[in-house]
């Protein structure tokens, strides 16, 4: 990462000490809430060794991507549709590509996720119940509103670049190294091999999402109306998450594809009321930040429903519960504070 400031499409990169903690937030953030939020990797914080180590392992395959993903949109002069846009790309790589998880259906047997598969794709062999949490858990927790909330706790700084040419190429040969890493470990432990059909589809896919995010606009003009206030809408996101995720758990088989479908649906909903208030002049960072904590909020209270894996200890896996939701609490409380101090009432750019 160079120290020397330079112009961008949003101002000019700030100096090297002021970008270092973001960057390493971002980077120990985003791993945090993809692995250890939703509450099925056993103790979580009650083995804080076991922790650390696993975080040290898995971080630069989240954590790099987080931030890979801030630096070319912001680099770009872009906004969150790229951002969710890049965030489902990298999370089909992930799971598609990487660890195969997506096809692969015995590699994380016995795990909340795999336990059945209600609504197979004939000929891709991949369910649609999957294919949300995989991809779509990616997208939001792992990526994007990780970086929103760290841009909370970081706001003076703006939308300016953190990582130089420097920091880019280094992020990006870690996130590289890591993941074929975790390709070929997993390869070995399972054996699995992809079939044409799956391959050429899944980089079909990762393709035409990466070029999505690029073709967005890059500054639609925002309309004089009125934003509901950043409470309303993180409950909002808060409420139709929950009823997304509650809609994807078919108890049966024969309501797999009507739950999905309405799944879908309520997603659809959540972006389009996320879509039409943030392109209104009233539309602030705050609101940002409510729209991307309601889903972290959300993962940290529902992982108390996530049932002790066999072998480890209950009362130590509910205490790490509770201590993610507590520091999942003041980590928001901490960044609109800071979002209210730099940026009080303005509006934050359209997406």
């Amino acid at each position: 990462m160079s120290a020397t400031p330079r112009e961008s499409p949003v101002g000019p990169r700030p100096s090297l000490p002021r970008r270092l903690g973001p960057v390493l937030a971002l980077f120990a953030l985003s791993p945090i809430c993809a692995e250890y939020l939703s509450g099925y990797h056993g103790q979580g914080i009650a083995d804080l060794p076991g922790l650390l180590l696993t975080l040290l392992i898995i971080g630069p395959l989240y954590g790099t991507v987080a931030l890979l993903i801030r630096e070319l949109t912001r680099r770009t002069g872009r906004g969150w549709p790229t951002m969710l846009l890049l965030g489902a790309a990298f999370g089909l790589v992930q799971a598609g590509l990487i660890d195969k998880a997506l096809f692969n259906h015995a590699s994380f047997e016995g795990g909340p996720y795999w336990q059945r598969l209600p609504a197979l794709v004939p000929g891709l062999d991949v369910d649609l119940s999957q294919l949300l949490v995989f991809v779509g858990g990616h997208m939001v927790w792992s990526f994007v509103a990780p970086i929103a909330v760290v841009e909370g706790c970081a706001p003076r700084l703006g939308e300016r670049p953190w990582l130089g040419r420097t920091g880019l190429a280094v992020v990006a040969a870690l996130y590289l190294a890591t993941a074929v890493y975790f390709h070929f470990d997993f390869q070995a432990t399972y054996g699995f091999q992809l079939s044409p059909v799956q391959l050429v589809g899944t980089v079909a896919a990762v393709a035409a999402l990466v070029l999505a995010a690029f073709a967005v606009r890059r500054r639609p003009a925002a309309t004089p109306r009125r934003v509901p206030p950043p409470w309303l809408v993180g409950t909002a996101a808060f409420v139709l998450l929950a009823a997304h995720g509650l809609a994807r758990e078919p108890e049966a088989g024969g309501w797999a594809w009507p739950s999905i479908a309405l799944s879908v649906l309520i997603l659809a909903l959540l972006g389009a009321l996320l879509w039409s208030w943030s392109r209104r002049t009233g539309w602030t960072r705050l609101h940002v930040l409510a729209a991307a904590g309601a889903p972290l909020l959300l993962y940290a209270v529902m992982a108390f429903l996530v049932p002790p894996l066999e072998g480890t200890d209950a009362a130590g896996k509910y205490a790490s519960n509770a201590l993610f939701l507590v520091a999942v609490a003041a980590l928001l409380a901490w960044a609109r504070h800071r979002t209210r101090r730099a940026d009080a009432g303005a509006p934050a750019p359209a997406p």
